[in-house]
């Protein structure tokens, strides 16, 4: 399995500043080098003793998906950072629509979320239903639905915004969505439906 390599961001946001970017980097860039550094160790682990109470193997395949889900997550948050915000156009802003009822409904609940989250707020398209869903993950492994497309990600734990805000985790929300990139949420829907085109 290849090693992991770190993506290089050089945003610049209206209301986060440099500082907190600096330091919310060196973070995903840990988490970058934690999952390198466990998939070595799971090469020569013994999985003979491998059981649900505890185990070498059983600690390092739940570390495992904390530290490759901080890396998704982190990578999905800052690609989704760097655009006007505001209301978005496109294919996105008619599936808010027709799901939320209106572009408001949506943003009031999307704050809400990442307002009761501990860890994320991730906007998801679920191909089951159809639909989008605002879901809340306290950590990076739990809260994920499975199959569903993450398509606007924010990181509501206190790294993201203490340095800048402190304990006024709703102003950074705010600043969070004076900052979307409309266009790179757009492009993973339209992604997800060309690779599911028949």
């Amino acid at each position: 399995m290849d090693k992991l390599v770190a993506k290089k961001y050089n945003l610049v946001l209206r209301g986060i500043s440099q500082r907190t970017l600096e330091e919310h980097y060196k973070l995903y860039n840990g988490y970058v080098e934690k999952t390198n550094e466990i998939r070595e160790k799971l090469k020569t682990v013994d999985r003979s003793k491998a059981n649900a109470s505890y185990s070498e193997y059983r600690e390092l395949k739940l570390e495992e998906t904390y530290n490759l889900d901080g890396v998704k997550l982190h990578e999905l948050y800052f690609e989704n950072l760097g655009g006007a915000g505001g209301i978005p156009d496109g294919i996105i802003a008619s599936m808010i629509a027709l799901d939320f009822g209106s572009f408001e409904s949506w943003r009031q609940d999307f704050i809400a979320c990442g307002m009761a989250s501990r860890g994320w707020t991730v906007l998801c398209f679920d191909p089951i239903d159809l639909k989008l869903h605002n879901y809340l993950q306290d950590f990076h492994n739990h809260g994920t639905v499975s199959r569903t497309i993450p398509l606007l990600v924010l990181d509501t734990y206190e790294h993201a915004y203490f340095i800048d805000y402190g304990t006024d985790k709703k102003s950074y929300i705010e600043a969070f969505m004076n900052n979307i990139k409309w266009e790179e949420v757009n492009r993973r829907v339209t992604s997800w439906i060309e690779m599911h085109s028949f």
